[in-house]
C-alpha cells in the first residue's frame, strides 16, 4: 500500500501506475498543457518566465566553472560542463518555470486546434522577454559575486571565451546550430512530460541537454547569460589573450540572439512538435471529429 499524500488515505498498490506516458500519450498531454500556457495570466506568466531565465542561467554558470578549468581534455571537460548545465533544465521542469525553447511545443496545441495562433505568440514573446530578464538578472549577481575572479581569473577568462565562441561563426552556422539544439531540448522535455516522477525527470532530461551543450550547439536563453557574462566579464579586463574578443560587443548579442532564436523556433516546431503531431496527433484528432460527426 501507498498512501496520497493530499488525503494520507492508504492508496491500493494496484491504482498506482509507475510507466511513463507512452508516445501518444505525451502528444496528448502536450496539447492540452499548451492550453494552460496560452491563457496564463500575464504576470504569472512572465514571472515563470524569469524563473526559467535565471535557472537556465544558474546550469550556464555551474558551466562556466567547468570551462575555465584548461587542464582537463576536450571531450572530458566538454561532457563534464555538459552535466552541470543540467541543473537548469531540472529546475525549469521540477520547480516550474516557462522556458521558451520548451514551449516551442506549444505547436502541437495549435496544429491541433486547442489554441490561438495568436495565444501562441503572445506565450512566446512574454517568454522570451521574462527568460532574458531572468538570465541577466542572474549575469549581474553573478559578476556581483565575483566568480570570474576563480581559478586567478581563469573562470573570467572563460566566459570571455564562451561569449566570443558564439558571436564569430557565420549567421546561418549558428541558426543550424540553433535548430540542432532546440530538437534535442524538446526531446527533454517530451520525456519529462512523460516522466511521472522527479527521478524519471531528472534521469530522462540528462543525456539530451548534456549533449547539445557537448557539441557546442546554440541556446538562446543560455545565451541571454553567457554573453552579457563575456561582455562584462571583458569590460572587468578578462579575456585579453581570448582571439576575436574585439567581435564582442552590445551589438554581437542581437547578432547571436536572432540566429538562435529563429533557429530554436524552426527546431523545436518543425521537427518534434509538428513531427510528433503527424506521427500521433493527426490521427487522434481526425477521431475526435468523426465520433463528434457521428454523434450530431
Amino acid at each position: 500500500m501507498a498512501h496520497d499524500p493530499k488525503t494520507t488515505r492508504a492508496v491500493p498498490a494496484h491504482h498506482l501506475v509507475p510507466d511513463a506516458l507512452t508516445p501518444e500519450q505525451i502528444e496528448s498531454k502536450a496539447e492540452h498543457v499548451a492550453i494552460g500556457k496560452a491563457n496564463m495570466p500575464l504576470v504569472k506568466l512572465f514571472v515563470l518566465a524569469m524563473f526559467a531565465g535565471a535557472f537556465v542561467a544558474l546550469g550556464a554558470a555551474f558551466f562556466t566553472v567547468v570551462m575555465g578549468d584548461a587542464e582537463m581534455g576536450f571531450a572530458v571537460q566538454r561532457a563534464l560542463g555538459g552535466l552541470c548545465f543540467c541543473l537548469g533544465l531540472e529546475l525549469v521542469l521540477l520547480c516550474g518555470a516557462e522556458l521558451f525553447t520548451g514551449n516551442a511545443l506549444m505547436v502541437l496545441g495549435k496544429v491541433s486546434g486547442k489554441i490561438s495562433g495568436r495565444g501562441l505568440v503572445r506565450n512566446w514573446t512574454i517568454v522570451w522577454c521574462g527568460n532574458f530578464v531572468g538570465a541577466v538578472a542572474i549575469a549581474a549577481l553573478i559578476f556581483g559575486s565575483n566568480l570570474q575572479a576563480l581559478d586567478g581569473g581563469a573562470v573570467g577568462d572563460a566566459m570571455v571565451s564562451l561569449a566570443v565562441g558564439k558571436v564569430t561563426p557565420a549567421w546561418h552556422t549558428l541558426f543550424f546550430k540553433g535548430v540542432l539544439c532546440n530538437l534535442l531540448v524538446c526531446l527533454a522535455v517530451w520525456i519529462g512530460f512523460g516522466a511521472r516522477t522527479t527521478a524519471d525527470k531528472v534521469l530522462g532530461i540528462i543525456l539530451p541537454v548534456a549533449a547539445f551543450v557537448v557539441m557546442g550547439f546554440e541556446h538562446c536563453v543560455a545565451n541571454m547569460f553567457f554573453l552579457p557574462m563575456g561582455l562584462a566579464a571583458k569590460a572587468a579586463g578578462f579575456g585579453t589573450a581570448v582571439a576575436g574578443a574585439d567581435a564582442l560587443t552590445p551589438g554581437s548579442l542581437l547578432y547571436n540572439l536572432s540566429a538562435a532564436t529563429l533557429g530554436n523556433i524552426a527546431g523545436g516546431i518543425l521537427i518534434v512538435g509538428v513531427g510528433y503531431w503527424i506521427a500521433y496527433g493527426r490521427e487522434a484528432h481526425k477521431h475526435e471529429v468523426e465520433v463528434e460527426e457521428l454523434a450530431e
